[in-house]
């Protein structure tokens, strides 16, 4: 009987260490998941940031969350609830990068058009003092091509840009 009795004290007290071992790694696994979650928040914040700055910074930081969520897809669930939106970057928040980066280009675009309208009436204006001289007329035309050059790359950046943050919103 004393057999039987030690047997069944072990069995019980294997059950409680069963039962404590368990709850101390359920503990442990939620505190872990709060630490990720914190380190999540920390990664991003920076990405946030300069996401509201610059449209481009999602081009870099959008790909690297996506990467993020499939590795940690509870973590980033939780986020999603808690933030009550996509996180790090909402469709949302994507849609009004691209829309910021086109008002943008828009703005640059008038300035630069100003800008080389007074340059080139400068040049006209010079061009008819010196009363026509080769040299005012090459003055004239390197102005045009100057125009058309700088145009031609912010567009290229501009449409890249303009593609990449559509793809973004897309894929969403």
């Amino acid at each position: 009987m004393e057999l039987a009795a030690a047997l069944a004290a072990l069995v019980v007290v294997s059950a409680v260490a069963l039962w404590v071992a368990a709850r101390v790694m359920s503990a442990a696994n939620a505190q872990g998941s709060r630490a990720r979650l914190l380190q999540l928040i920390a990664l991003f914040a920076p990405g946030i940031a300069s996401a509201g700055e610059d449209p481009r910074a999602l081009l870099t930081w959008q790909p690297l969350a996506a990467t993020a969520r499939r590795l940690f897809p509870d973590e980033f669930a939780a986020l999603d609830r808690a933030s009550g939106a996509t996180f790090p970057f909402s469709a949302d928040q994507i849609e009004a990068a691209h829309a910021r980066w086109t008002s943008e280009w828009l703005a640059w675009e008038r300035a630069h058009d100003a800008e080389y309208k007074l340059k080139a009436a400068a040049a006209e204006e010079a061009l008819g003092a010196a009363g026509g001289s080769p040299v005012g007329r090459a003055r004239i035309d390197a102005v045009e091509r100057e125009k058309l050059e700088r145009y031609q790359r912010r567009y290229e950046d501009y449409t890249r840009v303009s593609k990449a943050l559509r793809a973004l919103a897309t894929r969403g």
